[in-house]
């Protein structure tokens, strides 16, 4: 089983000031699975409560000169503390930055899978290593990390991965995350469950709820991909809470309910400054899944390559 790359400057942008201060804010331990073809950060994909998250890189998106093998058809997973990784990424962020303009591949931050005997240990342990040379130091870090997955637990992860990629039949554009993040910080005062509707018609609607209180905000006419309806006319003067339930019956909305505190939580997200987000809830209400996406410049071209960082509640 091995591991090695570049990371690229790229790569090291997007993971140090994007993705994981959003991912540490999801959790702290989270599972790293690479393939040939790509690199997975995967939290809590492995159980059935809390939120899910998933963020996918295609392997030239983060690294150069990518090699791996192992005998599970070149596929290696582990679980890894997100804090000490972006804190590593960041101190060989500043040691890289010692050497400045000297060189191209000089200050190149490798990274690699090894095994290392620690003091007052006899058996060797793994770490992900990261090894950075700058002008007048260089510097090895090595990240504890899990025992790599078996050929059983990385099928189970491949398993559970493919099965999270299902889409709701309709999504709705958020445009601004930062009043919907203020509307749910109003609410968490009040409940600690949201109910949340989605129409073919463009229509987000959020609710906590008691005995006591209603609190609610909704946003109409938002962007829809995905199976679209025309919103009946007859019903725009009733309230959002009874428009919303007419629809659901209809078959032209689903309704989950969710936690607020994963709801929040998902919203931190944001810190990984996505492009844009669509929110939907997939059949019989199973969920409420959220997609962020991200348009990454592709190196040496005008075009734009797209990323997605997915959290299911």
């Amino acid at each position: 089983m091995k591991f090695k790359a570049f990371l690229t400057e790229n790569g090291v942008n997007l993971l140090e000031r994007r993705f994981l201060p959003a991912l540490d804010k999801m959790g702290k331990i989270c599972h790293l699975f690479l393939t040939r073809d790509h690199a997975f950060f995967l939290h809590n994909l492995l159980s059935g409560d809390g939120i899910q998250c998933i963020a996918q890189f295609h392997k030239e998106t983060l690294f150069d000169d990518y090699r791996i093998s192992s005998q599970n058809e070149d596929r290696i997973a582990f679980a890894i503390d997100i804090s000490i990784l972006q804190r590593a990424v960041r101190s060989s962020v500043s040691i890289c930055s010692e050497f400045g303009g000297g060189g191209s591949t000089a200050n190149r931050l490798q990274i690699k899978l090894v095994k290392k005997l620690p003091q007052n240990c006899t058996q060797p342990m793994p770490f992900l290593t990261f090894e950075t040379k700058g002008y007048k130091s260089a510097v090895i870090q090595d990240i504890p990390i899990s025992k790599p997955l078996s050929r059983a637990q990385v099928l189970e992860l491949q398993t559970a991965l493919d099965m999270a990629q299902d889409l709701p039949q309709t999504l709705v554009q958020v445009p601004d995350l930062n009043q919907l993040q203020n509307y749910i910080d109003r609410m968490k005062h009040v409940g600690d469950l949201l109910n949340i509707f989605i129409s073919k018609y463009g229509d987000l609607h959020v609710q906590v709820s008691t005995t006591l209180i209603r609190l609610g905000t909704e946003f109409r006419k938002l962007l829809v991909i995905g199976e679209q309806a025309v919103a009946p006319s007859d019903e725009q003067h009733l309230s959002a809470q009874s428009r919303s339930e007419r629809a659901v019956l209809r078959g032209d909305a689903q309704s989950v309910q969710v936690s607020v505190k994963h709801f929040s939580k998902s919203l931190q997200c944001h810190l990984a400054k996505p492009d844009c987000a669509f929110y939907g809830i997939l059949p019989q209400s199973a969920c409420l899944t959220v997609i962020f996406q991200f348009f990454v410049p592709v190196a040496g071209s005008s075009s734009f390559e797209l990323k997605f960082l997915k959290a299911v509640l």
